[in-house]
């Protein structure tokens, strides 16, 4: 079965025969998507916000709203989305991936479970909802970010400003499963500040903003091995 391009009341159609609850999709824009067949696998960096650099493009040569994967989804680099766009990836499965970066407009639904090494949110216009656990080394939240949903567990170290009390957070359960490791043991050294803040660092949680974004758009890794 090849992509397709799927029109908003099939979307719907689909979403209440994989279970997708009404009040998760209905904050979705009723438009067109592009419809990948799962369980899907991507190798290298999926570009939310490009499609054109995306291996769905093939018999979908336009862009749409965004994407909606029937299955599992597993991509090997990572996901992102780095532009004012509104791109949407909803993954009626689990979803697995090296890392995700979203810094865009960016609407993200998964109805399984989400396993990453970094979990980045750096926009507040948005809407991520994930209806099971979301396992991850690191979760970093900055702008106001935070998650609409997550269902389950988030599992990992969580970052966060002071002002965001992840404890009245849409979340049902915060797991750190190494809590006594200090952050440079979970993290590239570079990511961390450790001298005198630039303006465009992030003092409240203690990360290097602009070598976070180096490393996730070069490739480079942001987790030590535990």
């Amino acid at each position: 079965m090849r992509n397709s391009y799927l029109a908003w009341g099939d979307a719907t159609d689909l979403f209440e025969r994989r279970g997708l609850p009404k009040g998760t999709y209905q904050n979705l824009y009723e438009e067109e998507y592009i419809l990948v067949p799962g369980p899907a696998s991507v190798t290298g960096e999926l570009p939310l916000d490009e499609h054109e650099r995306t291996p769905w493009r093939e018999g979908t040569p336009d862009g749409a709203t965004g994407y909606v994967v029937d299955g599992d989804l597993t991509v090997d680099g990572n996901i992102t989305d780095v532009d004012d766009g509104a791109a949407a990836l909803i993954v009626l499965g689990n979803l697995r991936a090296k890392n995700i970066y979203l810094a865009g407009d960016t609407k993200l639904i998964v109805l399984g479970h989400v396993t990453v090494e970094t979990f980045v949110g750096d926009m507040t216009e948005k809407l991520v909802m994930i209806h099971g656990d979301l396992h991850t080394t690191v979760a970093i939240f900055w702008n106001e970010f935070c998650p609409d949903l997550v269902a389950g567990t988030l599992h990992g170290r969580t970052l966060a400003p002071a002002y965001l009390d992840l404890s009245t957070a849409p979340i049902g359960g915060l797991l750190d499963p190494t809590p006594d490791a200090p952050l440079n043991s979970l993290l590239a050294p570079e990511l961390l500040i450790t001298g005198a803040a630039c303006p465009d660092d992030l003092p409240e949680i203690g990360i290097r903003g602009p070598a976070l974004r180096e490393h996730l758009l070069t490739g480079l890794p942001l987790t030590r091995p535990l």
